[in-house]
């Protein structure tokens, strides 16, 4: 009967979901309109409710919400078709699409397969040094590929070295062996998780959340300074680096030793590699590919390290021609994008022969009925964010909500300010979609950053990576759901160290805002940077 009852309180959600979301809209559109805020802003905001609620409870498909403002926009006299259309289809789209093309090939050839086995097996088989492994090739894999597909591509790798550690009997320690292997269980299936969301946030590329940002702060900042996929790396890699660490420390604390453990995980992840042979040439041509791209993804703009510039970027010599050909200097720069890559690589990838077929046929490092694959919903997910933050932008909505805001802030010194968007967005996008919240939430930080006069970066950074530190509940992301469907992680352990993890990571994200990316990006939270006044 209590599973019947919590089936029947679950299946109501998107009732209630579509009832709230409609009261809301409704409500919001008949308020009396503050004197400061336009019609349209108004009207955008009731609209904006509408999609929020119905994104955070699901009661329509995510992707079919996202596609709202194609008709709501125009109706409600918020934007013309023709310019809520492009939200949907722009350089920052292409760069998700073509990186996950690159993915699709990885997963088609094995390459990530190899790239997690040799990854463990260089780190170690003791229990502890497995888990340190399979965090840091999750979270290698999570830079290039989808979070979810790393998750689901280490689990049946980590299941396997648990069945393994289940037949042991003999301990260093003179605890209980079930409640050693859980404990191993736990902290391996956790491991996983969690690497996967703090590797996505150290490229551009690795999680949505990243692109919903870059593609915000040129809407909202054209004329502000723009990050590069290289730069961003730079910046935020040794903080996932750091993250995942101390990660490892905390899901292996009192962990009991396996006496016999090491032979057996090794054994597990030799064979493992040794099924897989000796790499075909189509898994060398594709991680050619893949590593040409990250290269060139790194490499496009000159790499800085404070004041040191370490490496020139490739890309003045194509904005070399640009001028030649009589491209204006001030707009040059702009037309080599980390999007350019990555198109350039997903087409060549069909260009690319790979092997012959059984039929004599040949075939390519990507196919169409392989690239069909490619998460549609997600792009019109991230369209439809797109899409809010340029209405935000053109009804004047988050200058309103933005000045709003800062009066309740005001006088906040700057360590809170970025405190508090850390903490914010943590603990939200355990219960909405981490999408979905920073389409809604940073272009209302952006404003209230113009209304304080701070360099917007000072808080919309660490709250984009914010969004995606979510590790309490199983709903929260895709890789907490999929380990806690293994059956071996109760609820109680997600909560206890999510709530440890997602506070750590709010203290640790603030201080390596101040001191390393600040100093990284030439920050200066006193000032006001010119180009603010520019926008």
């Amino acid at each position: 009967m209590i599973g019947d009852a919590s089936h029947t309180s679950e299946s109501r959600i998107p009732f209630y979901g579509k009832l709230f979301s409609l009261i809301a809209f409704v409500i919001i559109l008949n308020l009396p309109t503050p004197d400061d805020m336009s019609s349209a802003a108004q009207r955008l905001a009731a609209v904006t409710a509408l999609m929020a609620i119905l994104w955070m409870t699901q009661a329509l498909p995510i992707a079919v919400t996202s596609l709202v403002p194609l008709f709501a926009f125009p109706l409600f006299g918020i934007q013309n078709p023709a310019t809520v259309s492009q939200a949907y289809i722009n350089q920052n789209i292409f760069l998700y699409m073509g990186g996950f093309i690159i993915a699709l090939g990885i997963e088609k050839w094995g390459v990530h397969r190899r790239i997690a086995l040799h990854t463990i097996n260089v780190v170690g088989s003791s229990p502890r040094r497995v888990v340190l492994g399979f965090l840091f090739a999750t979270g290698f894999l999570s830079m290039w590929i989808s979070n979810t597909a790393s998750t689901l591509l280490m689990l049946p790798i980590g299941m396997a070295i648990i069945g393994s550690m289940s037949e042991l009997s003999l301990f260093d320690s003179n605890v209980d062996s079930s409640k050693a292997i859980r404990h191993f269980s736990v902290a391996l299936l956790l491991g996983i998780a969690y690497s996967a969301s703090i590797g996505g946030v150290t490229t551009l590329i690795g999680t949505p959340t990243n692109i919903a940002f870059q593609q915000i702060w040129l809407a909202q900042f054209p004329q502000g300074p723009q990050l590069s996929a290289g730069e961003w790396m730079i910046m935020v890699v040794p903080f996932g680096v750091t993250f995942i660490m101390i990660t490892w420390l905390v899901l292996c604390w009192r962990m009991p030793s396996l006496s016999s453990s090491k032979t057996s995980s090794r054994d597990i992840i030799q064979e493992q590699i040794q099924k897989l042979g000796q790499p075909t040439r189509a898994e060398a041509l594709m991680l050619f590919v893949f590593a040409t791209t990250a290269i060139l993804w790194v490499t496009r703009k000159p790499l800085i390290f404070g004041e040191w510039e370490l490496l020139a970027g490739w890309e003045q010599l194509p904005i070399h021609f640009l001028k030649k050909w009589g491209i204006p200097a001030d707009q040059a720069s702009s037309w080599v994008h980390d999007s350019t890559v990555a198109m350039g690589m997903a087409i060549l990838m069909f260009a690319i022969p790979a092997r012959k077929s059984e039929t004599g046929q040949t075939e390519y490092l990507m196919d169409w009925e392989t690239a069909e694959r490619l998460p549609w919903g997600v792009l019109l997910l991230i369209g439809g964010g797109f899409a809010i933050a340029g209405a935000f932008k053109s009804t004047e909505l988050s200058d309103w909500v933005g000045h709003v805001f800062s009066q309740v802030i005001a006088g906040w010194p700057a360590w809170a300010l970025v405190l508090a968007a850390c903490l914010m967005l943590t603990f939200l996008t355990e219960f909405t979609s981490n999408i979905a919240t920073v389409n809604t939430v940073l272009p209302i930080l952006a404003a209230t950053a113009v209304s304080l006069e701070i360099d917007p970066r000072l808080i919309m950074i660490p709250a984009a990576i914010s969004a995606s530190c979510a590790f309490t509940m199983p709903i929260a992301t895709p890789p907490n759901a999929i380990v806690f469907a293994s059956g071996k992680i109760k609820m109680s352990d997600m909560l206890t160290y999510g709530i440890i993890l997602n506070l750590i990571g709010v203290f640790l994200l603030t201080a390596f805002m101040f001191f390393y990316f600040i100093p990284q990006m030439g920050i200066q939270p006193g000032t006001v940077p010119d180009w603010l006044h520019a926008r």
